[in-house]
């Protein structure tokens, strides 16, 4: 008897056991973060009292953000364990603000135990495992900074500035503290010059391009993206080491060294190149005409070659119209002509941007956010007849109900660049008036990818008034008459089939059957083809800029473009009336970008009181009456009305 009561006590025990052991393994699955496995969390507010008048926190500012930047993408390429705050404008806290809220009991980072930073040479000393050294580069080559980024991630390296003087960051990373090893140089080991602009470019079999700034690019072009050690998938355009000479011509962190750790995470290659061939860049203009132009083109050609054609490139940023290339910083040409012109360009070689432009481009911690879990779906329903007719807009025939009413909506934008999405959409869409009207929120469905957290957030939190569209041009902002054979400027096959094998799994994932906005900027407009490459994942309407006023292609409804709404709301509500009532037809866009529902609600009360025969409608339902009315008006559907 006493042998079976211990061997049933024991059992018990091992029952116990297992069951825990079972609890435990379930419970590590929904959050795999161990509490053993703490986040580490760098606090660089201190940063945000900074002058750009003052040289030593200038240089502090660059070679602390530029080196933790690189850290954080090689430690958080496969999981999310180092996280900064240090973004900040005119709303909010920008990375505090996301920590906060993932941080509320339920959400994802709730669990995870947390070590506070405020030194980077102690954060780089606990993750030394993580790197196998430093990438050095030229305090006197700017370029070599955007350089030295891309050969961080592929070689899993800091990026660190030669500067040999006393509290420097290389004199207390590579000199004293961690003593990290220089695995690359970008300068000579005394800290002369390794690119001259003269004679054979170092370590390749390339003569000088005659240019300083170009010789690091074609030194990275030879090395590793012709020998394939770099990803074609993803690239970066962002400020070289010229912004410490006028870091007061925009916002402080207009730098953007903190968008670099998602890029780094993925091997990208970086750039910092004028788009123009006509003229030398601003940033030197000894160069030879075109000369960045030409490194631009043979960096995308290069990157091409290793997508095989077969993916579309993903580029972070946007030209940096406030320090270079346009007529700011003494070029010839003006800013959106440079946007443009940029745009015109990787669209020729299957590139898209994440177009973080200067205002609000800083983004921090995307290598962090990107393992957020996002759901499989958000889907988002359409409208039936049945509602048609019920809200009185289909007679019981089915035809559409005009009877002097004029039908508008708004473009929701710009929310192309994931930057823009998580600095000032969280403000706009905590505003009190949200939800009371109808408002075609327009957001490029491929920010998943940087902030995954943003884009799952409002989508829980939407009301039955906010419909969402992807934004300018699709899955990224690309020209997609550039992507149609023949193609002028790259001589690259038809690249439209790629485009919209890139698209498809967005567009369903999020539930997304308009494009809200197709920028057609310098490219040709759009052919049949590329509208059948359209229709594939947008089928429920268009509006592209180089298009007929109206047209119905098979079963989508195009439209195109009107105007932008730059003014007061009174303002605009005035331009708006005046602008229907002289339209041949009842249906209207209009496009605004970074407008709150209150400034919309406000322009759409003086509509009311001025021409109550005005209608805002939601997107679904403007688009479905849109394409019922094509099919009504044959001269429409055809394109033959202006």
């Amino acid at each position: 008897m006493q042998n079976t009561k211990s061997f049933s006590a024991m059992t018990r025990i091992l029952l116990l056991t297992i069951i825990t052991m079972t609890f435990n393994t379930l419970l590590f699955a929904a959050n795999p973060h161990k509490a053993t496995d703490p986040i580490a969390y760098l606090d660089l507010s201190y940063m945000w009292n900074y002058s750009p008048d003052n040289p030593k926190q200038v240089n502090e500012m660059w070679d602390i953000l530029h080196s933790v930047a690189t850290l954080q993408g090689i430690v958080n390429r496969n999981a999310p364990h180092i996280y900064i705050n240090y973004v900040k404008n005119e709303f909010m806290e920008v990375d505090r603000y996301w920590w906060d809220l993932y941080r509320q009991k339920g959400k994802w980072l709730n669990r995870r135990d947390t070590v506070y930073y405020t030194d980077i040479v102690k954060l780089t000393e606990d993750y030394k495992e993580k790197i196998r050294g430093a990438v050095v580069y030229d305090t006197n080559v700017a370029s070599t900074s955007c350089v030295a980024s891309a050969v961080a991630g592929i070689e899993d390296l800091i990026a660190i500035r030669y500067d040999t003087s006393e509290g420097s960051l290389y004199h207390r990373l590579i000199m004293n503290g961690p003593k990290l090893e220089v695995k690359v140089w970008l300068v000579n080991h005394d800290g002369t010059s390794m690119f001259t602009g003269q004679g054979q470019i170092p370590q390749t079999d390339r003569p000088s391009t005659g240019s300083i700034k170009n010789d690091p690019y074609i030194w990275f072009i030879s090395n590793y993206m012709k020998r394939n050690r770099c990803s074609g998938e993803y690239g970066a355009y962002y400020l070289d080491q010229y912004w410490k000479q006028s870091p007061q011509s925009a916002p402080m962190n207009a730098h953007c060294l903190t968008n670099h750790d998602f890029f780094v995470s993925h091997r990208a290659f970086f750039f910092d190149l004028s788009p123009w061939a006509d003229e030398s860049a601003t940033d030197e203009k000894a160069q030879p005409v075109g000369s960045d132009f030409s490194t631009l083109t043979e960096m995308l050609n290069e990157a091409y070659r290793i997508n095989r054609g077969k993916k579309i490139c993903h580029i972070g940023g946007f030209p940096a119209w406030a320090y270079k290339y346009t007529r700011h910083a003494g070029g010839s040409h003006e800013d959106v002509a440079t946007e443009w012109e940029f745009s015109r360009i990787i669209s020729a070689y299957n590139t898209f941007k994440d177009a973080d432009a200067i205002g609000y481009g800083a983004l921090a911690n995307a290598s962090f956010w990107q393992h957020y879990p996002t759901a499989k779906q958000y889907p988002q329903k359409w409208i039936t007849d049945e509602e048609l007719q019920h809200r009185g807009y289909l007679d019981d025939k089915g035809h559409v109900r005009i009877e002097g009413r004029k039908f508008i909506i708004f473009y929701v934008g710009d929310y192309d660049s994931s930057a823009w999405i998580t600095s000032v959409l969280p403000h706009l869409w905590k505003d009190p008036e949200r939800g009371k009207l109808p408002l075609m929120w327009c957001i490029s469905p491929v920010l998943e990818r940087r902030a995954p957290m943003v884009m799952d957030y409002i989508r829980r939190t939407a009301s039955p008034n906010d419909y969402f569209a992807a934004a300018d041009n699709g899955a990224g902002y690309l020209m997609p008459g550039m992507l149609q054979a023949p193609r002028e400027l790259s001589g690259l096959p038809d690249g439209l089939e790629a485009w919209a094998k890139h698209c498809r799994p967005y567009y369903k994932k999020w539930g997304l059957t308009i494009t809200g906005f197709v920028i057609d900027g310098q490219a040709p407009g759009l052919t049949d083809k590329g509208l059948e490459c359209y229709a594939s994942f947008s089928p429920n309407g268009i509006v592209p800029q180089k298009t007929p006023r109206t047209r119905l292609f098979g079963n989508m409804p195009i439209l195109r473009a009107g105007s932008d709404l730059v003014q007061t709301p009174e303002q605009n509500a005035d331009f708006i009336v005046q602008d229907m009532q002289h339209s041949p037809i009842p249906f209207g866009w209009y496009r605004d970008i970074l407008k709150s529902p209150s400034w919309h609600k406000q322009m759409m009360n003086k509509i009311a009181e001025t021409d109550p025969s005005i209608e805002l409608l939601d997107a679904p339902t403007f688009f479905e009456l849109y394409r019922r009315w094509l099919r009504e008006h044959p001269e429409a559907a055809n394109g033959r009305i202006e």
